[in-house]
Parts: structure tokens; C-alpha cells; sequence
């Protein structure tokens, strides 16, 4: 993916890691397009960046999803690519009488369901273009768990498997697939995040990113900060130490 001279549309992008990428690929000559459920937010991060455009989108509702995709498409002819960003990180207590199966619901419709529905709306515009891309957003946590969050870890393998697919299913296209799996980043994802000290800081983050993007530093098509590797590689690494780092001894 070139990091300049396209049209972008990046879900969650008013807040953290996507406002973050939003501001940095505007910054970079791209036309970029944010959306997400805080119309305040939106307004906000548009007003401090000139050109930059926004729409509400509630990843919860699937006719919305499918009109913002028809919307983007007529207002945005050039759109040639999406980053899906939009997610919800939530602590889950399995043991608890009675277990509160909405916020299950909550993280699978918008962390799995509402990408899958929003590419799915978008795909037949992305293929007529000379070149397109779409980026999936999953986590370290895709690959080792953080037990606090089971259904949070869960959707964003399933978003790795998913990604895997599409890009199978995509290869003799002009469609790149990547995937961005980040580490603990300093955002307000959950509560302590951008104050934990073992959080990555988001603009280090966000200039790592762009630096391996712009390198084609994406091998199996993972953009990986360095970060994130022992999480990614636990399974053939220590996988033991890292899961007790993450979640304390069994």
C-alpha cells in the first residue's frame, strides 16, 4: 500500500489508535474519511483537520453499516481503500451469577460482525479499482489470551482467521489484505490503558506503523511493531512465561 494519494475510510477513526492513523495518512496527502458512533468526536478531529471528512456509523446496526457503504461510495467515487478499526475491549467475569451474556453480544457485533458486514458492502466498489486495500485491525491478543477479556481475544482471532481468507480468496486481484495487530497501546480502549507505563505511546506506535507500511515491511501480510512480536510468536516461543506476564501465574 502506497501511504499517500488515496482515499481512505477508517472506522473508529475520532478516537485512539484510528485517529491516530487518520491524522498521520492525512498529513500524507491522502483524502481520508472517518466514521464511528460519537458524532462530537467525528466533528472534532475533522475541525482540527482540514479536508478531512466524517460520518456517525453504529457498527451494532447492520442496515447502517450497508448504507454507510452505499453513502461512501457516491460521495467518495476514488475510495480505494478502508482500515477496520472500530472496536470495544471489555472485562468479563465468567464466573458470575447470572453472566452478563451483553456484553458478549456488544464486542462480537462490533469487533467481528461489523467488519465483516462493512466489507462486505464494500468489496464489489474496492475491486473495480486499479488498486485497493483493506486493512483489518486485530490484536497481539489474537494470538495469546488476556483472560480478563475471553470474548475481546476471541473476536480478534476470529478477525485473524477471517483476514487470512479474504486475502486467500483475494489473491488473483488487484485487492491487497493486511493486518494490523497491536500490542497494549496508550489509549482509552480500556480504563488505565493510556496510563498503564507498559502501554506502547500511541505516536510511537502510529510512526512505527506508517514506517513498515511504507517499506512493504509486511510479511504474510502482518503489519507487526516489534512490540507485539512476542505476543504474535508466543505459540512457538515461551508460550507459558507469556501468558503468566499477561495474566500472573496459573
Amino acid at each position: 500500500m502506497n501511504i499517500t494519494g488515496n482515499t481512505i475510510l477508517i472506522t473508529g477513526g475520532g478516537s485512539g489508535i484510528g485517529r491516530a492513523l487518520a491524522e498521520a495518512l492525512h498529513a500524507r496527502g491522502n483524502q481520508i474519511i472517518i466514521a464511528g458512533r460519537r458524532e462530537s468526536v467525528l466533528k472534532e478531529t475533522a475541525a482540527a483537520n482540514p479536508g478531512m471528512a466524517w460520518s456517525t456509523l453504529d457498527m451494532d446496526d447492520a442496515a447502517a453499516v450497508a448504507a454507510l457503504g452505499a453513502r461512501i461510495v457516491e460521495r467518495h467515487p476514488d475510495l480505494n481503500a478502508v482500515i477496520l478499526n472500530a472496536g470495544i475491549m471489555k472485562a468479563e467475569d465468567l464466573t458470575a451469577a447470572p453472566f452478563d451474556l451483553s456484553k458478549v453480544d456488544a464486542t462480537i457485533t462490533t469487533n467481528l460482525l461489523g467488519p465483516i458486514r462493512l466489507t462486505s458492502a464494500l468489496l464489489p466498489h474496492l475491486l473495480t479499482q486499479p488498486k485497493a486495500t483493506v486493512i483489518t485491525v486485530t490484536s497481539g491478543l489474537a494470538f495469546i489470551p488476556l483472560a480478563a477479556t475471553p470474548t475481546y481475544n476471541a473476536t480478534k482471532a476470529a478477525m485473524h482467521s477471517w483476514t487470512q481468507s479474504l486475502r486467500h480468496q483475494l489473491r488473483d486481484t488487484a485487492m491487497e489484505v493486511l493486518e494490523l495487530a497491536p500490542p497494549a497501546v496508550a489509549t482509552d480502549l480500556m480504563p488505565g490503558h493510556a496510563e498503564n507505563p507498559n502501554s506502547m505511546p500511541l505516536a510511537d506506535y502510529t510512526t512505527e506503523v506508517l514506517g513498515l507500511i511504507d517499506r512493504g515491511d509486511t510479511p504474510r501480510g502482518e503489519i507487526l511493531v516489534e512490540r507485539v512480536k512476542p505476543l504474535r510468536f508466543a505459540e512457538i516461543g515461551d508460550y507459558e512465561a507469556v501468558f503468566e506476564r499477561l495474566n500472573g501465574a496459573h
